[in-house]
Parts: C-alpha cells; structure tokens; sequence
C-alpha cells in the first residue's frame, strides 16, 4: 500500500501564495480579475492568523471612497472609461500586499529618486502623456501590472526603497471611444488618463491628463 505523500509545510503554502498573488497583480486578467485576488489575499491572511485585516483594510478603503457593494472596482467606474480594465484594480490590491510584505517589485526608486518624482508628477501629468512618455521620464515602474502589448490598456507602480511610501500609480489606457469598433484600438501606444499619488481621498488622489478628462464616463 502506497502512503500518501505529506502535506506542504505552511512556510511552503504561504510562500506559494504569495507568488501566485504576485503574479496574478501583474496579469489580473488571465488570472480572473478582482475575485482571484480577495481569495488569494483571503487564503494568505488565513495561513497569518489575520482574517480581521481584511475587514479593517474594506474600512480604510471605504473611508477614502475606494470600496463599493462591488468591491474596488465601483470606485474607478465612475471616473475610468468602460473599457477600462482590471489592472487599475490590482494596483490598490499591490497597495496592500506592499503594507504586508507580499509584494516583490521589480525595482525600487531611492529615496532621492522617490521625492523627484513625488515633487514634479502632478504638474507633469497635467499634460498628455503616453506609456513612452512616462518610461521615458521616470524608468522602468517597480511593477508592470498588465502585459507589455501596446495594444492594451495597463498601470504602472512606482515604489520607494521605503517601504512606508505612497505607491506612485500611473494609469494607462488604449480603446476605443463610444460606438466605435472596440479593435483595433484608436492609438499605437497607451494614454495617461491618471496619475494616482496618496494615502488619503481616492478622488483627490488622481491627477487626470486631459486625455482622462476627455475620457470620463458623459453621465458621470
């Protein structure tokens, strides 16, 4: 008779998680979108023995206008094109991995480097920009969170080497506009709607490009 292999140790349980989680924030589409990362942060604050954390992050969220009955997703709907996707989202889920040490950014800017950008992107998101533009400006994001085809919509993440940082939050979009084909999209390269900086008021935090200002949803 053939025993049954043993079970995964919890160190090797949480830290499978905790890849998994980092790679559907990268690729929230493939992996199912909002729903995939709840249970994935669902699974992982249970092997911390911290399932309240995630009722007091729903509060923080709720009191800056971030949560709705539908999750994050409610918030960007009312500023975001429709066609707009998941990885918007996945950049406030990244928010919280980063405050609980999940998340593993492909760089990190000094702490130099974190206050030029922090001091000089609201007044240079106030024009239009493409995703060149801000590769261009400020490098490569600490993470990518959508696919490296031009064709699609995408947000890039910026962080400081300290980690008590604001996240510094580019959102990009490609599409099309209303009652046109939705492909191919109308532009070669995807559009700063957004720069999202802050710790407070989810509609404060943005500052739109006049692209996004273009772009809001006409009955909002």
């Amino acid at each position: 008779m053939t025993l049954p292999a043993p079970l995964a140790a919890a160190e090797e349980i949480h830290a499978h998680l905790v890849d998994q989680l980092n790679l559907a924030l990268r690729r929230p589409g493939m992996y199912g979108g909002e729903p995939a990362l709840r249970i994935l942060i669902d699974h992982l604050l249970f092997v911390e023995r911290r399932p309240e954390a995630w009722v007091e992050q729903q509060r923080a969220w709720e009191d800056r206008g971030l949560w709705t009955s539908i999750g994050i997703a409610g918030a960007f709907q009312d500023l975001f094109p429709a066609q707009a996707d998941c990885c918007e989202i996945a950049s406030v889920y990244a928010e919280f991995a980063q405050q609980s040490g999940w998340l593993k950014p492909d760089r990190v800017l000094t702490g130099e480097a974190y206050e030029a950008l922090t001091g000089r992107v609201r007044r240079w998101a106030t024009a239009d920009r493409t995703w060149a533009d801000v590769t261009a400006e400020f490098g490569p994001p600490s993470v990518l969170f959508g696919g490296n085809n031009p064709l699609y919509g995408k947000t890039l993440g910026y962080l400081s080497e300290d980690p008590q940082q604001p996240m510094v939050v580019f959102h990009l979009w490609n599409g099309s506009g209303p009652g046109a084909d939705s492909w191919p999209p109308e532009h070669e390269q995807p559009r700063l709607l957004a720069v999202r900086l802050g710790v407070g008021s989810f509609r404060r935090s943005l500052t739109f490009t006049p692209e996004g200002e273009r772009r809001k949803p006409n009955d909002r």
